[in-house]
């Protein structure tokens, strides 16, 4: 009964979900693994609720059973409260690493240490 444009967002979102994953166990420092873990799995956690939305409208026209609609409007509730909360905690795990001494990747251009030396 799930419409093919609701699987197709699952699909989508468990495949950024697998990427996250994926970036959190290559990348080499808590900065990169952060950056993948947070844009995948928010990108990822938007997919799955845009198919569970999906799949909610269309049972919600089939059968028209207000459940449905409830489904719809919590799952944009946590997607709202997920797009704050997401970009907060990984703001507040990137300052603790960084004020704990964390350094980043050879490879990777900090300039927070040029700005700290000219103020």
């Amino acid at each position: 009964m799930i419409t093919t444009a609701a699987m197709i967002c699952i699909g989508i979102g468990v495949l950024f979900n697998a990427l996250g994953v994926i970036g959190i166990l290559r990348f080499p420092d808590v900065y990169t693994r952060l950056h993948a873990e947070t844009k995948m799995t928010t990108f990822g956690t938007i997919f799955l609720a845009l198919g569970v939305v999906l799949y909610a409208g269309g049972m919600l026209m089939n059968t028209n059973d207000t459940q449905y609609l409830t489904l719809a409007i919590h799952t944009v509730i946590a997607v709202i409260a997920l797009a704050f909360t997401n970009a907060t905690g990984s703001h507040a795990i990137a300052r603790a690493a960084h004020r704990s001494g964390q350094l980043p990747d050879p490879s990777v251009v900090n300039r927070l240490s040029e700005v700290k030396r000219r103020d």
